[in-house]
């Protein structure tokens, strides 16, 4: 007989996602917004993996630098052809983690916080492909999409995107560190605050 399902029901839940889950029953004030960005070897949610995570905190309005996150990934999954866009070398200087362990720290990071991030929903399901493949379940943040403000700001129907590049011009943010995920994270902040000012939230 195969006893496998009571194996998976025995399973204990690793202490770090209890410690995730555990915060939604808190709420933070002042609020807490973490906008973040994934730099991945694709655009493919199943088959691509993630090979850094830059995120940095708001709060009061404020981007609070040194509370900021910027985690590299071992990349046992490698396709060179996305190098010249990140510019991440499977050996490169940059002091490398496993990918469990970059989850770890991205979840102790973002807590409870409300994610932004933009077109959120594939860094959204990125990590959360991530999570699946740790076996646990999907992100509980709530979250914001710089893109859908924009939108809004304009009234543009849901189908009209507008890339990260375009709006930093519109915006006249300066493009620095762009395709790293740290200064991308940097830079979708920047254009969070001016786009929720603009919308009055």
């Amino acid at each position: 007989m195969n006893w496998s399902w009571l194996k998976k029901i025995q399973k204990e839940t690793p202490k770090f996602w209890e410690n995730y889950l555990a915060g939604f029953h808190t709420q933070d004030s002042p609020k807490r917004y973490v906008v973040f960005d994934c730099e991945t070897t694709g655009l493919d949610i199943k088959k691509d993996r993630i090979l850094s995570i830059g995120a940095v905190a708001i709060v009061e309005n404020q981007i609070k630098v040194p509370d900021s996150l910027n985690i590299f990934v071992q990349q046992d999954f490698f396709k060179a052809e996305s190098v010249p866009i990140h510019g991440i070398l499977k050996e490169g200087q940059e002091e490398k983690v496993v990918e469990a362990e970059a989850i770890i720290q991205f979840l102790d990071y973002i807590k409870n916080a409300t994610l932004v991030a933009h077109h959120a929903n594939f860094d959204i399901e990125m990590i959360n492909q991530a999570l699946h493949r740790l076996e646990l379940g999907r992100l509980k943040n709530q979250y914001m999409d710089t893109d859908i403000m924009y939108q809004k700001l304009k009234y543009y129907p849901e189908d009209q995107h507008t890339s990260l590049d375009e709006l930093c011009d519109v915006f006249k943010i300066k493009k620095s560190d762009r395709h790293t995920a740290s200064g991308d994270a940097f830079i979708t902040a920047l254009l969070f605050l001016k786009l929720k000012q603009k919308l009055d939230i």
